[in-house]
């Protein structure tokens, strides 16, 4: 069976990742390489072990987790899209059985707010992962003084944790806002439509999604 461990040892995965952030690096875009997907792959894997769900179905998760992101060696437009039939084709040539490579593909294509939505145990697990990366290291400009909302909101973010309780059925995103770099109302400006998906997502596996920020439940 084709492992996360494979798939971070095949050359094309990593020269398309790397051309990822290369594409959006020159579009002033925020950090999507191998730090993101690795967290990504990592809290996706975990919501689904948490719940219980197969040994499989999560190293599925980490997988789709890591390659999420790959589409934007094509273009940042639709990269979900494109990045889920890269990934099908990928993990074909890999060896992985078509019901798992379609799952994969499945959830990749659909981890966007702009088109996408949790249409699987996978694809939600994913979202609810892809959305909670917001933090201070995401953001590759250097200089504060060019620096738009995006890049703000995201220096502003010092803490980012996502944790699930299992006990109590919600998954909790506690973020820590400098508000001196940006106020907490730009977060929701920029966030609402992930917040939302993310709260959609954690409806689907039937949990609850809670936002906490510096200290203030909000959701």
């Amino acid at each position: 069976m084709i492992t996360l461990k494979d798939i971070k040892e095949n050359p094309e995965v990593d020269a398309l990742i790397r051309g990822a952030q290369k594409q959006l690096n020159a579009l002033g875009y925020t950090e999507h390489g191998h730090r993101h997907i690795s967290i990504v792959s990592k809290r996706t894997g975990d919501i689904l072990e948490k719940l219980d769900y197969p040994e499989r179905i999560v190293e599925l998760g980490r997988i789709a987790g890591y390659l999420h992101d790959i589409g934007n060696s094509i273009n940042r437009v639709d990269h979900a899209h494109s990045g889920a039939i890269l990934a099908y084709n990928l993990l074909k040539d890999m060896g992985m059985p078509v019901e798992e490579r379609t799952e994969i593909m499945m959830a990749i294509g659909n981890h966007d707010e702009d088109t996408g939505s949790a249409i699987s145990d996978i694809s939600a697990a994913l979202i609810l992962a892809d959305k909670s990366d917001v933090h201070r290291d995401r953001v590759v400009n250097q200089n504060l003084a060019t620096f738009d909302k995006h890049d703000r909101v995201n220096y502003a973010v010092t803490n980012a944790n996502l944790e699930l309780d299992e006990k109590e059925r919600k998954v909790i995103l506690t973020l820590t806002i400098d508000n001196n770099i940006s106020p907490v109302l730009d977060y929701f400006e920029i966030f609402m439509e992930r917040t939302m998906m993310s709260k959609y997502a954690a409806k689907y596996l039937k949990i609850w999604f809670e936002l906490i920020i510096n200290d203030t439940r909000l959701l």
